[in-house]
């Protein structure tokens, strides 16, 4: 559930009969105990009161993490006695929006069939009920301390004499994070650390790594890393002041999976990641599997290949051996273990990425038909594959939720890119417009 906090379906009546549909599902599944943590926008505490009077109602025991990361709520939710956790954000939305988001026991995502039989227990109880409440938690301290105790316990090394650059956006990682790599003896310069319940995400961040790459470059610094809202996200920055996306970051703990003898076939990530990624990835006989776009299908591919890293360019990375959802934080440390385990510099792990020029248009048209039934987008595209053979690729698929065709081209040349997003667009608009 996300949208406008206070306005349906994040509106206190719709919560508090959230609360009670989650917790009649909870006390079903033989668990009382559910798990609320938040990050720091300023709806947060009243959200998280009404969702706790739900619960309560319906015979629940709610626990408070208070500020902390969704990964963190997932991993809590898996190895501590909850049936259920929930963490109260909107990832990298502004602070007006807010979010519910749920994990079962296993760390992971509610099932389709669980997430339909709550939705309609909702919709019931406003019907019939039309209840709503308050109810304030405390914080449960211990909570968020075995969070990071996890954490420091995946990392063999010391990062003693490493200067690090944080960029927590304002959000769920203001304390973590810091706190995280200042254990591990690094020294830590913490900009985007000041959250006032609604500067989250503006300006700062994974989505806006300018300040960060600045900062990271003036101090001289090893490496910076910017989380989202909610830290699920990470985007490195190295020392020359190179920006380390997704790609970037999966290409670096790909390769260093390969030399422990840990990575397995391949490395899932989505169809919009860069061909010079998988040319990188070709170049150590790694192979590269495309999901659709969408966490939710990188984690699929990953489990159906058993593979043990995927993510997207976005930053959220998956390592399914200490994870159930990507972790901006445990990602930081996954790159910094494979830079101290080979003794160089992030600059230097990624010096032959090369990123293909890359152009994405939006065509709004009047008709949705499938792609291969449109013969002249048809034609462009096998014309624009045969003259850019494996140095280019076209990706063109409906958005999700518009009349919209999105038209990829990625290619060495940028000359081809220009040429060939816009042959295939006006050719869509030819045949739909």
């Amino acid at each position: 559930m996300r949208g406008v906090a206070g306005q349906f379906p994040l509106d206190p009546k719709t919560i508090f009969a959230f609360g009670q549909a989650l917790g009649s599902w909870a006390t079903a599944h033989d668990g009382q105990q559910v798990l609320i943590g938040m990050d720091t926008r300023e709806s947060g505490p009243w959200i998280t009161e009404a969702l706790a009077a739900g619960l309560v109602h319906q015979g629940a025991i709610p626990r408070f993490a208070g500020l902390i990361t969704t990964p963190g709520v997932a991993w809590l939710t898996k190895t501590g006695p909850f049936v259920a956790g929930v963490m109260i954000s909107a990832s990298h939305n502004p602070f007006q929006d807010n979010g519910l988001k749920v994990f079962d026991h296993s760390g992971y995502k509610l099932a389709d069939a669980v997430e339909l039989e709550l939705e309609q227990s909702i919709f019931a109880r406003l019907a019939l009920e039309g209840l709503t409440g308050s109810l304030p938690v405390s914080v449960d301290p211990g909570l968020d301390e075995a969070y990071l105790q996890y954490l420091l316990s995946l990392f063999p090394y010391r990062l003693d004499g490493l200067k690090i650059v944080l960029d927590c956006a304002n959000g769920a990682s203001v304390h973590l994070a810091p706190e995280l790599f200042t254990r591990l003896g690094a020294t830590v310069v913490k900009i985007g650390c000041d959250p006032d319940g609604q500067n989250i995400n503006r300006g700062c961040g994974a989505l806006h790594v300018e300040a960060l790459r600045d900062r990271v470059v003036a101090e001289q610094a090893d490496a910076g890393f910017a989380f989202d809202g909610d830290a699920d996200r990470c985007i490195a920055v190295s020392r020359s002041g190179r920006i380390v996306d997704g790609d970037a970051t999966l290409l670096i703990c790909a390769r260093h999976l390969k030399a422990q003898g840990r990575l397995g076939s391949t490395v899932v990530a989505t169809v919009m990641s860069n061909l010079g990624f998988e040319k990188a990835l070709e170049r150590d006989g790694i192979a590269l599997t495309r999901a659709k776009v969408g966490d939710k299908y990188v984690l699929e591919q990953m489990h159906a290949l058993n593979a043990p890293i995927g993510g997207e360019q976005s930053g959220h990375v998956i390592f399914t051996e200490h994870a159930t959802t990507g972790d901006g934080m445990l990602s930081a440390l996954k790159m910094l273990e494979a830079k101290v385990a080979a003794g160089r510099t992030l600059d230097e792990m990624i010096s032959d990425l090369v990123v293909y020029p890359q152009k994405l248009v939006n065509v709004r048209l009047k008709e949705r038909r499938p792609v291969e039934t449109l013969p002249l987008v048809q034609s462009e595209i096998a014309a624009a594959e045969a003259v850019m053979g494996d140095t280019g690729r076209v990706l063109v698929r409906w958005s999700g939720t518009e009349a919209l065709l999105r038209v990829m081209v990625e290619a060495a040349n940028p000359d081809h890119v220009e040429t060939w997003t816009t042959r295939i667009a006006n050719a869509a608009r030819a045949e739909l417009a």
